[in-house]
């Protein structure tokens, strides 16, 4: 039962997230064999506040 845990910053569409589950659960299935009901995806939206990199906030980014 593969589970796959995947952090974004927030603002994407349900669309984009169902279309990116929808991959990466087949990604799984074609690697590894596992049927696609036995495959979980957690998706975790971060705040732009809360994710930082080389030191700065994406908040301050612009």
């Amino acid at each position: 039962m593969p589970t796959l845990r995947v952090e974004l910053m927030e603002g994407r569409t349900v669309e984009q997230k169902k279309a990116l589950v929808q991959a990466l659960t087949k990604a799984v299935v074609d690697t590894l064999g596992s049927k696609a009901e036995s495959v979980d995806v957690l998706l975790f939206d971060i705040k732009r506040q809360d994710w930082a990199t080389g030191g700065v906030l994406w908040s301050e980014k612009s």
